[in-house]
């Protein structure tokens, strides 16, 4: 399983990003994505996931309410948006999958994608 996470940048404080991740060499619907994010000198942290069908999403609480994951299986592609961005939520950000039910630890999925940089600054 491939996976390409796109969509980081420079954003300022109270922005919006449209992160995308691209999944490849498995039947998408067969693999439920997260997406974590590692600071400069920090342990990568979860920030939200959806199930396999997408029924089921969670979310890591410093941006559950700003931020949406989703999925669309026709592009092969999990997207996160996060609106109202702090300083705080910069860092590299991963998408990675795994064919069981998404949980919020980096060692319950099995494939990972390079990461995507985002910055909120002003």
């Amino acid at each position: 399983v491939q996976l390409q996470a796109s969509g980081g940048g420079l954003v300022q404080p109270g922005g919006s990003l449209r992160l995308s991740c691209v999944v490849s060499g498995r039947t998408f619907s067969s693999v439920a994505v997260g997406w974590f994010r590692q600071a400069l000198g920090e342990g990568r942290e979860f920030v939200a996931a959806i199930s396999r069908g997408g029924e089921r999403t969670t979310y890591r609480g410093t941006v559950k309410g700003r931020s949406t994951i989703s999925r669309d299986n026709a592009k092969n592609t999990v997207f996160l948006h996060m609106n109202s961005l702090k300083p705080e939520d910069t860092g590299v950000y991963f998408c990675a999958a795994t064919g069981r039910t998404p949980g919020v630890y980096s060692y319950e999925y099995h494939y990972w994608g390079k990461g995507t940089q985002v910055t909120v600054s002003s």
